[in-house]
């Protein structure tokens, strides 16, 4: 192959990026609004978002795809010829602005998601809409660094020709290469031939819960109980094989009620079905009172004959003569009666005046 021929591919190659890198860039855009249009919310985007505080999710969704739109429409606006030779409406310098700017999208891109590997593993880029729910991997941020050397290589390269003859031939052997290298690197190629290869078990399906909720959000079901449902926030959620549960707290004719709807595991038009369960009362049990003790009756005393009444009246009265001729025994002791008349005596001594007692004692001397 000789130079002149190896520049020719050359040129062709780069004249063949910008169409790419529009085609890249609209898809992604498409994929994107597609999710939002289904679940009904921007909240339902996923990538380098997530990283964002939840006030500030939705606007980054928004600035993504607008970006994406414009850059898309940009460099398809500029790839023919006369956007690049000035002979049309716009010139060189636009065109070169619109793969500058593209190379940027692409850098930032790149970094976001390496940025969004180390601190969100489990969070997939969302490039590429529900295509792209696996988490961020090697091949994504790959994927991003080549998109963005293609539109660097881009710049300053002349617009897209189409020569007559086989050259055609050339330019789309190269497009379709450079879109197989791209699918290689991309994750959501695995997915998108499961979706056209085999229908996925319902039991093994993944369907985002934020999803189900806007899906059950625009029903009819949803309409014909919004008058009994008194809160939009769920007070449970769970899934059993193909359906998944929403529990919404109720109130129907004055009581508390559970608005049960059932959604099934669908990524389009899911069947839905509800039911409104009213909450049981807790049992109310009377309230055992002590009963008023009544006192217990009196047992009269057994009737005595009279016989038995005299015979202890007469052990009374026997007791009580015993009790006091022991009283007399003992008071009519010699010892008691000295005492006595000794306290008497110094008692009355003690009565008479000093001289007399004096002489009294003098006279007892004498006699003794």
């Amino acid at each position: 192959m000789t130079m002149h021929a190896i520049t020719g591919v050359v040129i062709d190659i780069r004249e063949v990026q910008a169409p790419v890198l529009a085609v890249m860039l609209l898809g992604a855009c498409a994929a994107k609004l597609s999710r939002v249009l289904r679940a009904g919310s921007l909240d339902a985007a996923l990538g380098p978002t997530a990283l964002f505080p939840q006030a500030a999710r939705r606007p980054t969704a928004i600035i993504v795809c607008a970006c994406e739109l414009a850059l898309g429409a940009a460099l398809l606006v500029t790839v023919p010829p006369a956007a690049r030779d000035g002979t049309g409406a716009l010139d060189g310098a636009a065109a070169d602005g619109a793969r500058i700017a593209a190379t940027a999208f692409f850098l930032v891109a790149m970094c976001a998601l390496i940025e969004l590997r180390g601190r969100r593993p489990d969070v997939g880029c969302g490039c590429f809409g529900d295509l792209s729910t696996r988490p961020v991997g090697t091949r994504s941020i790959a994927r991003s660094a080549l998109l963005a050397l293609a539109a660097l290589a881009s710049v300053g390269g002349p617009g897209l020709r189409l020569p007559a003859g086989g050259g055609g031939v050339l330019l789309l052997v190269i497009f379709c290469a450079e879109f197989l290298v791209i699918a290689l690197l991309s994750p959501e190629a695995g997915a998108v031939l499961a979706r056209l290869g085999r229908s996925e078990p319902c039991e093994l399906r993944s369907v985002p819960a934020p999803r189900t909720l806007a899906a059950l959000h625009r029903s009819s079901h949803w309409q014909r109980q919004a008058s009994v449902v008194t809160s939009d926030v769920p007070t449970d959620l769970w899934r059993e094989l193909c359906w998944r549960y929403v529990v919404y707290p109720g109130r129907l004719d004055g009581a508390d009620a559970d608005v049960v709807f059932a959604v099934q595991i669908k990524p389009r038009r899911p069947a839905i079905r509800s039911a409104v369960v009213l909450k049981e009362k807790p049992p109310t049990f009377p309230v055992e009172t002590a009963a008023p003790e009544t006192p217990a009756p009196e047992t009269p005393a057994p009737e005595t004959s009279p016989a038995e009444t005299a015979s202890r009246e007469a052990g009374s009265r026997e007791t009580a003569s015993r009790e006091t001729a022991s009283r007399e025994a003992g008071s009519s002791e010699p010892g008691s009666t000295e005492t006595a008349g000794t306290s008497s005596t110094e008692t009355a001594s003690s009565d008479l005046p000093p001289g007399v007692a004096a002489l009294n004692a003098m006279q007892k001397s004498n006699a003794l």
